[in-house]
This record gives structure tokens, sequence and C-alpha cells, in this order.
């Protein structure tokens, strides 16, 4: 096979091709019944794949082979020295060629692999985020939850001065926050409306000082622009949008002018009202569908695609059954390509299957956090940043392989 030449193998192919892998022969059938039935070899002009082509691979679960053996889930630092075999579903590989990266060595490859399975490409900018490029698919990271506000469900109230805010932050950065999400307004059910720029007097003293003394990226949880800029303008670096840039016809153009990152939220309704009898003919592509109306609309107003990701939203006009459907389907979610953020941290689903209080539902989070790893989330948003730490590192290890 030529340098740089793709070509596509039947399933029927696999008991032939793996054994020159280093496979057992067992695993050709296990990949087939297992659904894993698109597979592509790769003959490349480059012998190095990065960091973040690894991680590219290993965000959709593709299972890759080199010539020196299999490297499941994309996992592990050894290179490449020219043949590479790449498999899995249809839909990952749909997904990994919807954000394949926007590097030289690699941009032939992607065009390849796509004509070869018959599927759209485009190439991604890596997300530049507090002062670097961030690598989607390494692993999931941990978004710590910073409440400034006196009513918010799960512990609200405890934080009301800048010197206990700037405290506890540390405190959850120390635990391993990988960045931290501060909000000055409630937005749980039939939370009332804040104005603008009370939530601004909430914010930003802590968002400049935070920026001083912590040394993670800062997301701001709004919906209003106006508050969104001036955490921005003291050293927020990312919004995070409960409405889907739907809250206020301004945001989606101060983010653009911004050129920051933003989390676009699916929410049915309004905080208010939002747990009043949600309904859905089909959760799943309805949330989806909704997502992509937002997307299609922050790209088209200037958000660079590198700079958007997506939530589903638990718990925002949606009830146990919804919750529990979207959970379940969290893959499903990565076929948008772009990174996915979970939160279900303490959430009233989980007091529901449990029935127990907020203050009880530590086991529950670290299950929905462990079930949102293998649904390849890339950020996790906790409450409790130690132990669901220590939840994500294992069950990145198990899902994408040994840990760095």
């Amino acid at each position: 096979m030529p340098e740089g030449v793709v070509r596509r193998l039947a399933p029927s192919d696999l008991s032939k091709c793996l054994p020159a892998y280093g496979a057992l022969d067992a695993d050709a059938a296990f990949f087939v019944d297992a659904g894993l039935d698109h597979w592509v070899q790769v003959r490349r002009a480059s012998r190095s794949m990065s960091a973040r082509m690894r991680a590219a691979l290993r965000a959709e679960g593709l299972v890759l082979y080199d010539d020196r053996g299999t490297v499941a889930a994309a996992s592990g630092d050894r290179g490449d020295r020219g043949r590479t075999l790449l498999g899995g579903t249809r839909g990952a590989f749909r997904a990994v060629l919807r954000r394949w990266p926007d590097e030289a060595a690699w941009r032939d490859v992607g065009m390849a692999v796509g004509a070869a399975l018959g599927l759209p490409v485009q190439f991604r900018a890596a997300t530049q985020l507090g002062g670097r490029g961030w690598v989607w698919g390494q692993r999931t990271y941990v978004m710590g939850i910073l409440n400034l506000t006196p009513d918010s469900f799960s512990d609200g109230g405890r934080l009301g001065s800048l010197e206990v805010a700037v405290r506890e932050a540390e405190r959850l950065v120390n635990e391993g926050a990988d960045m931290l999400d501060l909000g000055g307004e409630s937005t749980g059910p039939g939370a009332d409306p804040v104005p603008a720029d009370e939530e601004i007097r909430r914010v930003r003293p802590v968002s400049e000082a935070l920026k001083e003394r912590c040394d993670v990226p800062i997301s701001i949880d709004t919906y209003k622009a106006a508050v969104a800029e001036a955490a921005i303008s003291v050293g927020a670096d990312m919004v995070n949008d409960v409405s889907g840039l739907r809250g206020d016809p301004d945001m989606v153009g101060t983010v653009a002018r911004l050129g920051v990152p933003v989390v676009i939220m699916h929410m049915l309704g309004v905080p208010k009202t939002m747990q009043v009898e949600p309904r859905y003919q089909s959760v799943v592509p309805e949330v989806m569908g909704t997502l992509a109306e937002s997307v299609d609309k922050a790209i088209a107003a200037g958000v660079k695609p590198e700079n958007i990701i997506v939530d589903p939203g638990i718990g925002f006009g949606k009830n146990l059954s919804h919750n529990l459907a979207l959970m379940r389907r969290l893959r499903d979610m990565r076929s948008l390509g772009y990174p996915v953020l979970m939160g279900t941290s303490r959430k009233s689903m989980i007091g529901e299957v449990l029935r127990l209080p907020v203050s009880e539902r530590i086991e529950g989070t670290a299950a929905t956090v462990a079930l949102s790893v293998a649904g390849l989330a890339d950020i996790v948003r906790v409450h409790d940043v130690a132990a669901m730490q220590r939840v994500v590192r294992v069950a990145d290890a198990i899902v994408r392989g040994d840990p760095a």
C-alpha cells in the first residue's frame, strides 16, 4: 500500500488482518459482535501521532492498532510506524471526522478516511482556554462549582463574602478542579431571575480575584450578555449559558466578539417554570435538534467552531425518565461534533431514584459521573471535586486507557 493511502476493510477481512498487528483471532469476532463494523487501514507519510491526534481518536471510542501492536481505544504513548488500523461504528467515525484535528501531517489522512467511508470531514483547531490549547478526549476534565447565590438548591448563601468565595475556589483547585464555574444567579427549578446589575455585583469581584489567585480557567455561568462581558473583562475565560444562547439576544454576538469558548446548554422553557410537566415526543433527538440549531446560530454569528461546547441540560426542563434517557444515550450527543459537558451533581434525578435529600447524594452523583465518562463526556461539572476527581480517574483509565 503506497504512502498516504487509506483502504477500507470489510468486517470479514479482520480475521486475516488483525494477526499482523499482534491481535488474537477471537478479537475479530468480538469487534463485529460489538457493532464495530467500519475499519480502515492507513499508511501515512507522517510516522508520528501527536497527543492531540491520539486524543481525537480516543474521544470517540475508536479502536486503533499500529504495527507495534494494539493501542486499544488509542491509549498509551507508543509512536506509530507506517501502518495504522482504525475501527469503530459509523457514528464514531462520523463524530471524529466532524472535528478532525487541523494538523498538516494528518489533513490528508482525514480526507482519505472520509472518502473511504463516504463521510464528511471538518477540520478543527484546538480550543484556546485559559491561555493554552485544550486536547479534548485525552481525559474527562472536572469543573468545580462555585455558587455565589443566596438561593442555590445545593449550597446557596454559603459563599457570602469575597474572602470566603476565594478560599473555597482555592480549595476546589487544590482538590483537583481543572476549571471553575462561577455563578451569580440560581437557575434551579422555580428560581426567580436576578437583575443583571446585581448578578454583576456578585460575580465580578470574585472573577477578578480568582484570576490572580487560581491558575485554572474560570467559566462564568450566566445567560446575560452584560454579565458575561463584565466577568470576562476582569479575567473569566469562558461562558456557560444555560439558555443555549436563547435567553438574551445579545449573548451570541457578545461571545463571538469576545472570542471565548461557550457552553451551549439545552433548557426547555425558563427556570421558573421549566419543571412544570415538561413534555417531549422523543427527548434525545429533540434535545440534539435544539442544540444543533443553537450551534448553527452561534457559528452564523461568528463564534468559532473550536469555541463551542454542548450540554444536554440534565434537570433543565426534563423529568426523571427524560434525564435517564439522555444519560443512556450520551454518546449520541457526540455526533453533533462538539465537546460535551455533563452537569448531574446532586440533582433531583439522583434524589428521585434514591429518595434522598441533596446532602446525601454523593454516591448517586458518583454513579452519574462514572457513566458520563463511559459516555465520553469531555467535562463533568461537580460540587464534590475531590471525590469526583477520583471517580473520573478510575473511569477514564477503564474507558480511555491507562492513566498518564
